[in-house]
């Protein structure tokens, strides 16, 4: 069985969360397909009713694509309620290179992974820095509080 995925997140703000998330992981906004000006143009050429798409859906990308093909589609899928509690998964973002990789090297990747992040719209909710355990990690939240990891 071949199995195509794809991430859906929920959210309030796509195009904020696009922005965010593209910067994060290196993905770029993904462009409408069959030479559509706007991804609400594909969708009224696919038959979907106006009805069925919230105020600006569409007009600007929605979702994000690794543009070397590796990894899911993400799609940020507005709705009209806040995000309610903490997120039963995560994203880890390994930038330290793992554990063959000095710690001190790794904690500088990881400094200025999270300074690029944090410029990007992110908060920093604790960094995780335990001497003589060899393990550097930070946990952030994104524009719209989900939590998520750099180490």
């Amino acid at each position: 069985m071949d199995t195509a995925l794809q991430l859906t997140i929920d959210c309030s703000g796509p195009q904020r969360m696009v922005a965010f998330w593209a910067e994060a992981l290196g993905y770029l906004p993904e462009p409408p397909p069959d030479g559509h000006p706007t991804w609400r143009a594909h969708w009224a050429a696919l038959g979907v009713p106006e009805s069925e798409l919230p105020p600006g859906a569409g007009d600007v990308p929605e979702s994000i694509v690794d543009p070397a093909g590796r990894g899911p589609r993400i799609w940020f899928q507005q709705v009209p309620e806040p995000k309610a509690g903490k997120n039963r998964w995560h994203f880890d973002l390994k930038v330290g290179g793992g554990r063959d990789v000095p710690v001190d090297v790794r904690a500088q990747r990881v400094r200025a992974a999270v300074e690029r992040l944090v410029a990007a719209g992110a908060t920093v909710l604790r960094i995780t820095d335990e001497p003589g355990s060899g393990f550097f990690a930070a946990a952030l939240q994104d524009p719209e509080g989900n939590e998520f990891d750099v180490v």
